[in-house]
């Protein structure tokens, strides 16, 4: 058995969010929306260029919560993407700002990072053909 690190990101609007995360970022679901009985999304599953992720509604009351828009982030996710400055176009074009790049950032290769309109914070690397990644 091989071990699997996938994050489960809280957020206040999930509907919102899987739809900015599908026209924004292209990423795909790829478990459709379990919808509870208040209305809230309780599960979904999401991937960007098979980087999968999870993601529900706020669960308070189960100390399941978003981030804080004026705190910064605690956790960074780092994608790998086949362009960096193509994504980076799409984010900024639905308002997005940018933290960092696009640059290039030798060994890594291309990088940027941003907030998205959810409180978490990305971190977009497009390697380098031929070099090795640290």
């Amino acid at each position: 058995m091989t071990s699997e690190l996938v994050p489960y990101l809280c957020v206040d609007d999930a509907r919102a969010a899987i739809e900015w995360y599908v026209d924004v970022l292209g990423a795909e679901v790829v478990y459709e929306p379990i919808v509870m009985p208040d209305g809230k999304v309780g599960h979904v599953e999401l991937a960007l260029d098979g980087a999968r992720w999870m993601m529900a509604d706020a669960h308070p009351d189960l100390d399941f919560e978003a981030p804080l828009p004026d705190r910064g982030a605690a956790v960074t996710l780092h994608v790998t993407v086949p362009d960096v400055d193509g994504l980076c176009d799409r984010v900024t074009a639905a308002g997005t700002v940018l933290a960092r790049g696009p640059e290039d950032s030798p060994p890594a290769g291309r990088v940027a990072v941003f907030r998205d309109p959810f409180g978490h914070r990305w971190f977009l690397n497009q390697p380098v053909p031929g070099v090795t990644q640290p």
